[in-house]
């Protein structure tokens, strides 16, 4: 079964929710680099029109403009570790939680001839949590990377991955993503 590796919006405006999780996010990148899986990094942003009144986009209604990151802003930038990893790998830009809705991810996990991917970034329980289970809706086998992973509490935390992991996929910790996977390549 070929599996795609996707980071979620792991942004110098998260940086402070990433401590703990980047050492894992790094390894697994190694390994589906070595092994010549795909990777699909996603960044979050708001145009200047996004961040206008009147407000449109409930990401922004929520947070406010102040609270919204903008598209072209240091705190949009990917951090340096993970701006590395992801050179020659697609970047999917987003504006609302759910990495599928207005991009183009679900026609290059097709093109990639992915049948299930490992997600792993920032917040859990936010845009991580939302995107893996549009992933499990569209038919995708999904695995939710426990240690890879990070938000603001470790109680919204924890909440993310046990409401994700009752009904939508599996929740592992990064030594047991490698474990399952071995020595898978490309198909």
């Amino acid at each position: 079964m070929k599996t795609a590796l996707l980071v979620i919006d792991m942004q110098v405006y998260f940086t402070t929710m990433t401590h703990e999780c980047l050492p894992s996010i790094l390894k697994l990148d190694a390994h589906f680099k070595a092994h010549s899986l795909p990777r699909f990094f996603t960044q979050h942003g708001h145009t200047r029109q996004e961040l206008t009144p009147p407000l449109k986009n409930q990401v922004v209604k929520r947070w406010g403009p102040a609270g919204s990151i903008a598209k072209g802003s240091v705190d949009w930038e990917l951090m340096p570790d993970i701006a590395k990893a992801a050179i020659g790998c697609p970047i999917v830009g987003k504006n609302t939680y759910d990495a599928f809705i207005n991009s183009h991810l679900a026609d290059l996990l097709k093109e990639h001839a992915v049948e299930r991917v490992v997600v792993c970034g920032v917040m859990t329980d936010c845009c991580v949590d939302t995107t893996a289970r549009s992933a499990f809706n569209r038919g995708f086998e999904t695995w939710l990377v426990r240690d890879a992973c990070g938000t603001a509490t470790k109680k919204q935390h924890e909440s993310g991955l046990v409401g994700f992991g009752y009904a939508f996929g599996e929740v592992l910790k990064t030594a047991e993503v490698l474990e399952k996977l071995g020595h898978e390549g490309p198909d």
